[in-house]
């Protein structure tokens, strides 16, 4: 890892550019230094709120960046990260100087500095919670190219180094959104060595009592922790390499902020943690993983009652490893966990990630399938970044399923993609949704079907009264289908009296058609799966609900009593037809029809049907009563809605050939 402390001045930024010669070639040394040489002018006499110059905060986040092998477009995006703030023209100037992909990356980092604010609103705790992790899931989806949110965490790792020179209401507000936004995100990300330290340097401001305690406890300097691991890492290796046992093996010391973590979720005193010191053990297969436990525990004493076999027994998330806590050189405890590789890919990756266990919250497998693909993206950076376009191998596309926008109070609002204001509008609040007149989109006036974009301030201009217009029906309108139900059940709403009158008409006609003096109508309603007799009325009223199902629920209702059921008969080969049986009552024309007498009835011009070709009878609206062919055209493709006005109908006996 490149790590130089340097302080602001050319010869030192020299020293720093020439450690880079064993790192990229010289075409991108020339990048490097062309943006060196741009921002020594360009930030001299200015510091960060920590008081460090910031040109040495910009080569400081860097060099973490560095250590991470990022590419040279993301070292040089780094060190120009705060030039739109002291360059008017800095877009035309980045992207002549240095490309397109670099001025990307500087234009990512200036927006997400405009979404960090949000985190300090003020909320009750619930509100808080969502807020942040909305916020998280905001970060990742405003920024095309993963490596801006890489440049956020070391930047703000490298403000965090320097905290001590900010005052104390400063320390604990960026500690607060450090441990709120930042750690998480490199948690999820699975940039572990950020992750640590950044939990680390916030919770030092956030409990600083706790944290020095706990630094006592350790009772030695992480570099002597990191020696010891190292020790017992080697000791381990040649005993797995003796005994023929193929394994990969890697130890870390556990930071403070983890311990403090475990003491309070598992109610532990310090002297109860036997894994403040951990090793981890990879093998091939399930075997080797008892193979190394046994070797393990031969080489140290183990500590009664510290051994889980999470592989014989996993967990609920399928998480499999072995754990065991020995007694190591010098008598000092340290946890080992053994695992094959397939365990620890389904770990860190799979459903048992262990960001979530650490973060908890509720399950999301869609935001869980994204994180694993962020995670591979990172983990094949060094083969990406010689595979040419560096931007289109770093493009983050996963989040584009949906929008992040503001309310005017800085809310963040997840909606669809291609959400509309009044998506918006409806997601706060249905009144408010119903009250729309137009909308302002980061102060500017848009139409209600623009499609809203990340990152975007929307407010939502209202009238006192009113309700929705029926053009918000049309394509375009409403993206989302819980804001056009929305709408559609005002609109019913409005006319439901007149609904309900309609369908009352409908319903006395067919208790009158079946002879049916008196039926309870609640307990028809209930059948029928409605809260009370005027919704019924009202959907038969906006036919949505068929007669034939009244029918239906009449006789299931009156046992007792002969409903007449539609029934079905062949309308032609291979069809169906939703036909009612004919009673014995003639019309003028000789034809028996269901029901009915002394209709006025004609014959369809469309069929011109003559005896004995099979036939039904339509009722129309105005012009009492259609005779058609069974297998008319008209009838075929008669549509659901209207079956209830088909009848069956028969010639009688004495009717005769037209």
């Amino acid at each position: 890892m490149v790590s130089i402390h340097i302080a602001l001045n050319v010869q030192d930024t020299e020293v720093w550019l020439a450690s880079l010669t064993s790192v990229f070639s010289p075409v991108e040394i020339g990048i490097i230094r062309r943006a060196c040489e741009l921002t020594e002018t360009l930030y001299a006499g200015k510091n960060t709120l920590t008081g460090t110059p910031l040109l040495q905060h910009a080569l400081g986040a860097a060099s973490i960046l560095l250590g991470m092998n990022m590419d040279h477009e993301t070292i040089a995006a780094t060190i120009l990260h705060a030039a739109p703030e002291y360059l008017d023209n800095w877009n035309e100037v980045i992207s002549t100087d240095f490309g397109t992909n670099i001025k990307a990356l500087v234009k990512g980092m200036s927006r997400l500095e405009q979404i960090q604010q949000l985190s300090e609103i003020r909320q009750d705790r619930e509100q808080q919670t969502q807020q942040i992790e909305s916020l998280r899931k905001m970060l990742l989806a405003m920024v095309q190219d993963i490596r801006v949110v890489l440049i956020k965490l070391a930047e703000r790792t490298q403000t965090l180094r320097c905290l001590s020179g900010a005052g104390e209401e400063q320390q604990k507000l960026i500690a607060q959104q450090t441990h709120n936004l930042f750690a998480p995100l490199a948690n999820r990300l699975g940039v572990w060595q950020i992750k640590w330290e950044l939990e680390d340097l916030s919770v030092r401001y956030l409990e600083p009592e706790l944290y020095k305690q706990i630094a006592r406890l350790l009772d030695e300097r992480r570099v002597d922790r990191e020696r010891y691991i190292g020790d017992v890492v080697s000791q381990l290796k040649q005993a797995l390499e003796e005994a023929g046992i193929k394994a990969e093996v890697t130890g870390r010391p556990k930071h403070i902020y983890s311990i403090i973590n475990k003491m309070k979720r598992k109610h532990l005193e310090f002297d109860e943690l036997y894994d403040v010191r951990a090793v981890r053990i990879l093998v091939e297969d399930v075997e080797s993983c008892y193979a190394a436990l046994s070797l393990v525990q031969d080489l140290w004493q183990p500590i009664a009652g510290e051994f889980d076999d999470y592989i014989a027994h996993p967990k609920s998330n399928n998480y499999r490893s072995l754990h065991t806590a020995v007694a190591g050189p010098r008598g000092l405890p340290f946890e080992v966990q053994i695992r094959t590789h397939e365990m620890h890919r389904h770990s860190e990756l799979g459903v048992a990630a262990h960001w979530r266990y650490k973060e908890g919250g509720k399950p999301d497998a869609g935001l869980d399938d994204k994180i694993i693909w962020l995670r591979q993206i990172l983990e094949w950076k060094e083969d990406i970044a010689n595979t040419g376009d560096l931007q289109e191998q770093f493009r983050n596309d996963l989040f584009q399923d949906q929008v992040y926008v503001l309310t005017p109070q800085g809310r963040v609002i997840a909606l669809p993609r291609g959400a509309t204001p009044v998506d918006f509008a409806y997601s706060l609040h249905t009144d408010l949704g119903h009250r729309t007149r137009g909308a302002k989109v980061d102060g500017s006036i848009v139409p209600l079907n623009y499609a809203l974009q990340n990152g975007q301030r929307v407010d939502i201009l209202t009238t006192k009264l009113g309700g929705p217009s029926r053009d918000w029906l049309n394509p375009g309108f409403l993206h989302s289908a819980r804001t056009r139900a929305k709408v559609r059940a005002w609109f019913k709403a409005q006319n439901y009296d007149e609904s309900v009158a309609q369908g009352r008409v409908q319903m006395d006609r067919e208790l009158h058609r079946h002879g049916v003096t008196s039926v309870n109508q609640e307990k028809l309603a209930q059948r029928l799966h409605f809260n009370k007799p005027d919704d019924l009325l009202a959907a038969l009223g906006r036919n949505e609900i068929t007669l034939r199902r009244i029918a239906v629920a009449l006789q299931e209702e009156l046992p007792n009593k002969v409903i007449s059921i539609i029934k079905p008969v062949f309308r032609a080969p291979g069809q169906m037809s939703l036909v009612r049986p004919a009673a014995e009552r003639s019309s003028s024309t000789g034809i028996l029809i269901e029901g009915v007498g002394n209709l006025m009835t004609r014959m369809a011009k469309c069929c011109n049907p003559k005896p004995p070709d099979a036939i039904a009878a339509y009722v129309t609206r105005d012009r009492g009563i259609t005779i058609h062919r069974q297998d008319c055209s008209f009838v075929l493709r008669m549509s659901e809605n209207k079956n209830d006005r088909l009848l069956d109908a028969k010639w009688s006996e004495q009717a005769s050939p037209r």
